[in-house]
């Protein structure tokens, strides 16, 4: 039987979702003698959330953390559909598809780690950073060559957009 390379399933995706921590984030977290606790996102992950936005692209969030921080940012860039504390991720992905009415061989999910695993097995195109755990790589379609906060976002979106078309001579998105 013949497997389908990851590039054929990129002109179907409308929409992407992420995972938080280990994905949009490398993973680790600072935490303060206060008791917050900081992560670290690339920008250019941002960027490239904001040219997905802006190009009519769906973007949601889907983590078990709850870091106000984190949706603050996200909400920063234009993203609406930010679930934090999510701990049934297939639940959340079920809600938000039925929603927006959109298929599951439309949707790009980039996760990381076991929590993700049962969602990413539902999707069109499971994706994981390079530093995923093994048992979300054995299930990934595509492998990013980035790791989790370091450009792994930036890498499935823009090959997307790339593939449909909406990326080349896009120089006026903004992005914070």
């Amino acid at each position: 039987m013949e497997t389908k390379s990851y590039k054929e399933y990129l002109e179907h995706i409308t929409t992407f979702i992420f995972d938080v921590d280990g994905v949009l984030t490398d993973g680790t977290v600072t935490v303060l003698t206060s008791g917050e606790m900081l992560r670290k996102m690339n920008i250019k992950d941002g960027y490239a959330l904001k040219t997905a936005i802006n190009k009519g692209y769906k973007i949601c969030i889907i983590s078990g953390g709850s870091n106000e921080g984190v949706r603050a940012r996200l909400q920063g860039l234009g993203i609406t559909d930010v679930f934090l504390g999510s701990h049934d991720k297939i639940e959340q992905l079920n809600l938000y598809m039925s929603q927006n009415n959109i298929k599951l061989e439309n949707v790009l999910y980039m996760g990381d780690d076991i929590p993700d695993y049962p969602v990413m097995k539902l999707v069109g195109l499971p994706c994981c950073p390079q530093d995923a755990v093994p048992e979300i790589k054995v299930i990934s379609k595509y492998i990013s060559h980035k790791n989790g906060g370091q450009g792994a976002v930036r890498d499935v979106i823009e090959q997307v957009l790339k593939v449909q078309d909406n990326w080349q001579g896009n120089f006026d998105a903004k992005y914070d």
